[in-house]
């Protein structure tokens, strides 16, 4: 039987939702009302000057092939951050699911990363990779692997890849064990009687039980790599070489802050803004129709 609540005063149930309406207005709705406005004007970089111009931004935007280059970027990084995480934190989810001497401190130690800021995440895992006095590095030289992320693009897409995926991984981790730990025993126990192996078990009844979770975490990890990866890149590699690790938000900042296009980095966050809304929206349409609830 479904459950209803009722609420004896009118006003109770709107001054519940307040403090979410207006935080959700002040940090969502008014940046993005004037992000969408600022992205017809033309200013100067100190904001004294400035000039209506309706869509010219926009023009001058997509008629850019750095922008192209940008969303190019975006998509390899993306799609390799998202799968790189999602497939770790279920691995090792899995393992820390299973009966372990020690499995607390294995728990805590896999959700320490969670707690680390994205630009110190960078930076740590610069100091592993530098090409004359990282670790790594100089274990890569040693195997014949000319490495340095400051020249070689995929060096430096491939740095920024692994430490945003290592910096996510944690929360992913988190929900997969609560999903895993959820699930019913009793359901694993009748398979395994039933003669079905490991992996099948795994397929055919944790994975389709965990599928609310795995579509709560693409969508979020989507997000992160769009928005919350913009720190990594500023302190490894800033963008670069040659734009190799320019992605659509770093590109906003570099923009508007180094090249002083205020209007021209307005036009490139709402259509960012409008991208992320699409792809959500996407994802609800097509990829929850595969959700088992």
């Amino acid at each position: 039987m479904e459950k209803r609540s009722y609420f004896a005063g009118k006003l109770l149930p709107y001054a519940l939702l307040m403090p979410q309406l207006l935080v959700t207005i002040v940090f969502f709705y008014v940046p993005a009302g004037q992000a969408v406005y600022q992205s017809f004007l033309l200013q100067d970089a100190f904001g004294m000057s400035t000039q209506f111009v309706w869509l010219e931004n926009y023009q001058l935007l997509l008629s850019d092939p750095g922008y192209y280059q940008a969303m190019t970027v975006t998509a390899v990084f993306s799609v390799a951050v998202t799968t790189l995480s999602l497939s770790a934190a279920l691995l090792l989810a899995v393992q820390a699911d299973k009966s372990l001497r020690g499995a607390g401190i294995y728990k805590t130690l896999l959700i320490w990363p969670y707690a680390v800021a994205p630009v110190v995440a960078g930076v740590l895992w610069l100091f592993m990779f530098q090409p004359s006095l990282g670790m790594v590095a100089g274990g890569l030289r040693r195997m014949g692997v000319d490495w340095n992320p400051y020249l070689n693009s995929g060096d430096a897409l491939t740095l920024v890849v692994l430490a945003a995926a290592w910096k996510e991984v944690s929360y992913n981790f988190l929900f997969f064990l609560a999903g895993l730990q959820a699930i019913p025993k009793s359901l694993i126990e009748a398979a395994a009687i039933d003669g079905a192996r490991p992996t099948r078990r795994f397929w055919t009844i944790i994975f389709p039980l965990l599928s609310p979770t795995a579509f709560y975490l693409l969508t979020v990890n989507i997000v992160y790599v769009f928005f919350d990866t913009f720190g990594i890149i500023h302190a490894v590699t800033h963008g670069g070489p040659a734009g190799a690790t320019t992605t659509l938000v770093y590109k906003v900042f570099n923009d508007g802050r180094a090249g002083g296009d205020l209007g021209g980095s307005a036009a490139q966050s709402v259509i960012l803004m409008a991208i992320v809304i699409a792809l959500t929206a996407v994802q609800f349409r097509f990829i929850e129709r595969k959700v088992n609830y």
